[in-house]
């Protein structure tokens, strides 16, 4: 059919720029999560209210929004000198927005381990560093796992916002060929492709906590 010889070349074009938004916020977003979780966890009240305010935005407000910000805000900063890319801003958007959602679960992962272990583990010479990286830290992502997983997904299917910056992902090549050819067929086809990406994420999030199953 000729709507799949346009459809097939536009999805594998979009399908780059999904899983590479999906894979850099990812990346970035996880490592950031636990330092902004335990800075919200900060005894300084004022890195506290910081934080804390950080993520009542990203949280508060819609992704989609965060997008537009960042891309035009610029405009409205006078003497920036410096206009941001749409790559640019699409992965500082994603990657602010899904930091603050992290660490919201990181910071509930933290605050759910016994402070005894803490304790114990200062009584045992160990550094506070050690102390959480190698104790602390591979508990919490055990409790969390199931959240973060919840998560991953969702990032997922807001990489279908970048077409807001005129950005090409699958859905964006849905569209041009259902405009093209007047037909829902390639909706059908993208969901398919979502699922099997769907899928396939399920599955290695259920690896990952299989793995995890020894901090019980």
């Amino acid at each position: 059919m000729k709507v799949f010889e346009m459809l097939i070349p536009l999805v594998m074009e979009g399908l780059i720029i999904t899983l590479g938004v999906f894979l850099v916020t990812l990346v970035f977003s996880i490592p950031l999560s636990i330092l902004v979780a335990l800075m919200r966890k900060s005894k300084s009240t004022f890195l506290s209210k910081i934080i804390g305010i950080y993520i009542y935005i990203m949280r508060g407000t819609p992704l989609l929004l965060q997008l537009m910000f960042i891309f035009f805000g610029y405009h409205y900063i006078p003497k920036i000198g410096y206009a941001l890319g749409r790559y640019q801003a699409i992965f500082i958007a994603f990657i602010l927005n899904y930091t603050a959602y992290f660490a919201e679960i990181f910071r509930g992962g933290i605050a759910s381990i016994d402070i005894g272990q803490y304790e114990a583990a200062k009584v045992l010479g160990f550094s506070n560093s050690y102390t959480f990286m190698e104790i602390i830290l591979p508990q919490v992502m055990k409790n969390v796992l199931p959240s973060i997983g919840n998560e991953v997904i969702t990032l997922v299917k807001d990489t279908s916002l970048v077409y807001i910056l005129g950005v090409s992902d699958i859905l964006k090549a849905a569209r041009a060929a259902s405009n093209t050819y007047s037909t829902f067929t390639p909706f059908i086809f993208v969901g398919i492709v979502y699922l099997i990406i769907i899928a396939i994420l399920t599955k290695l999030l259920d690896g990952i906590e299989l793995r995890f199953e020894y901090y019980r």
